[in-house]
């Protein structure tokens, strides 16, 4: 039986280079990366116009985003586990293609770029966070794969049919003998995707009672309810704050703090999102 279920679990990539040119390569996570931007991007123009901005908006953007977006996801990574850097950071800390990007960084960083980005345009910056939050999670959920091509931050030895085997190179210390582990990535992916289509269906369904943030607040909320169990399963080398992962305890308070600012924000009547114009 155990054969049969090995047989039916996910293979494991067989490289995460797509191809190599001299000192250069291509790598499966990079394009990740890259496909999940450019989704966001257009998934973000169409929010924008719905809303009556103009859609282009969302390209101008990127230069301030997803910069920032990637220096708080590097910072938060780094700063979190910073004992696979520290008998040799450098350069180590600098090479983002092995891996190795926080998400929550990366929404603090973007969020940094989004509060500029509006301030230079003279729109509402909580506006414009409402707008990229849907293609925000949903380029995460393609982002995820790149975990899977770098046979990286998977879940612990399982035998389910839709287990993922990994490579003994890539298994982590006293789990040697474990030929698959849960696809943490998938989980997390397909959890992304199911927050993609609330998220778009809320914003639709009861726009004119939403404020300016609303549908930010629930990206974050939602988000990290599934990080939380997605989290729970992870056996890679983490951040501890007691006995437990520093990213679960980092999920629960976002989950809630955010959820909690949502329903307060509604508890009473209050100024809805004004319109565009």
């Amino acid at each position: 039986m155990s054969h049969v279920l090995m047989a039916l679990s996910l293979p494991s990539p067989p490289s995460p280079i797509i191809f190599e040119a001299g000192p250069l390569a291509m790598r499966w996570y990079g394009l990740c990366i890259a496909l999940g931007i450019a989704v966001a991007t257009f998934i973000t123009s169409r929010e924008l116009a719905r809303r009556g901005h103009d859609g282009a908006l969302a390209l101008d953007a990127l230069f301030f985003v997803v910069p920032l977006g990637f220096v708080g996801a590097r910072v938060y990574h780094v700063l979190t586990d910073y004992d696979l850097y520290a008998d040799d950071p450098f350069p180590g800390v600098f090479e983002v293609w092995n891996g190795g990007l926080g998400i929550y960084g990366a929404v603090v960083g973007g969020f940094l770029g989004v509060l500029i980005f509006a301030r230079f345009r003279g729109i509402s910056p909580l506006m414009f966070a409402d707008a990229v939050a849907p293609g925000l999670i949903l380029a995460q959920a393609i982002g995820r794969w790149g975990n899977y091509f770098n046979q990286e931050l998977f879940g612990r030895p399982s035998d389910l049919p839709w287990a993922i085997r990994i490579a003994p190179e890539n298994r982590p210390q006293g789990f040697a003998d474990a030929a698959s582990f849960h696809p943490t990535f998938l989980y997390e992916s397909i959890w992304n995707l199911l927050v993609f289509f609330v998220l778009l269906y809320i914003a639709r369904r009861f726009d004119s009672r939403l404020k300016n943030g609303d549908i930010f607040l629930l990206y974050v909320s939602l988000y990290s309810v599934g990080r939380f169990f997605v989290e729970a399963l992870r056996i890679d080398p983490a951040f501890l704050l007691g006995d437990f992962r520093g990213n679960l305890f980092v999920a629960s308070v976002l989950a809630l703090t955010f959820a909690l600012i949502f329903f307060l924000r509604h508890a009473s009547t209050g100024r809805k999102r004004p319109s565009a114009g």
